[in-house]
């Protein structure tokens, strides 16, 4: 199997976990809160569906989609444009253009280039990212309703997409980068260990890759977790790490004591 494959496989069946989150809602479960400020069940939803939209504009219209840049103002604003949509209606929206987006998608080359809200990117990246925001707003989800989901190997394209933006984590911020690189090592679902970075780096985080995932899409407080850091470009990463484009997000606030993981 390709790369494109591969990604397209797994995406579909990370939209199709997404799906059993949203299959038995009652109209009121679409407003419950999710752990992002302000948003509810319904908010998330409606953020996949529109970017959604957005990539297939990109993907087939990139000088309109770049036009249509000049109108975009926040997701909170997108948000709230759609919350007086139908439950019914807003989930026909998202299955609509998650569908389309796949269709489209499969039309590319790896490495298509693709305008995107911060770089460009290739369409093997295009595609990661929307499954990585299918992962972590489903994960939203999933907390609003009590859920507890099981995790899979593809969190391997989310880990992947979080170590390779790890420059991309102080660009954001206005922040200079160490050139020291840095070491990853994940234990992932089912066994075996997601590696990347040098092998002899002195700076490293190890843990769970849903640990790893969950910070680097800024689902959980570092301190929630147990990963380990040694070496401050480590330690200094993973305080900011964002692997979603746009201005630096406010994370989570912490539900526990201190941070555990440092090491020495």
């Amino acid at each position: 199997m390709d790369l494109m494959a591969e990604l397209l496989t797994d995406l579909r069946a990370e939209t199709a976990s997404f799906e059993t989150l949203l299959h038995d809602l009652r109209d009121g479960d679409w407003d419950r809160p999710t752990p992002a400020a302000g948003w509810a069940v319904r908010d998330q939803v409606s953020h996949l569906a529109w970017f959604d939209d957005a990539a297939v504009l990109a993907a087939t219209d990139p000088g309109g989609y770049r036009a249509s840049l000049a109108a975009f103002t926040s997701v909170d604003d997108v948000a709230a444009r759609a919350r007086g949509t139908a439950p019914a209606e807003l989930h026909a929206w998202f299955r609509a253009s998650r569908a389309r987006s796949l269709e489209v998608f499969a039309t590319l080359g790896a490495r298509d280039r693709l305008p995107w809200f911060g770089p460009d990117m290739s369409a093997a990246s295009f595609v990661t990212a929307r499954l990585m925001e299918t992962w972590a707003h489903g994960q939203d989800v999933a907390d609003a309703l009590g859920v507890t989901r099981e995790p899979t190997a593809r969190l391997r394209h989310v880990a992947m997409m979080g170590f390779r933006a790890r420059p991309y984590s102080f660009a954001v911020r206005g922040l200079p980068v160490s050139a020291e690189p840095v070491r990853v090592e994940l234990a992932m679902p089912g066994g075996g260990t997601w590696t990347a970075g040098p092998p002899d780096a002195p700076s490293f985080v190890r843990g769970t890759a849903l640990d790893f995932c969950l910070v680097v899409t800024q689902r959980i407080h570092l301190s929630d977790t147990g990963l380990e850091r040694e070496g401050e470009p480590a330690r200094a990463w993973m305080e900011i790490a964002q692997c979603f484009a746009g201005p630096p997000g406010k994370g989570r606030s912490p539900k526990s004591g201190a941070n555990q993981g440092d090491s020495g």
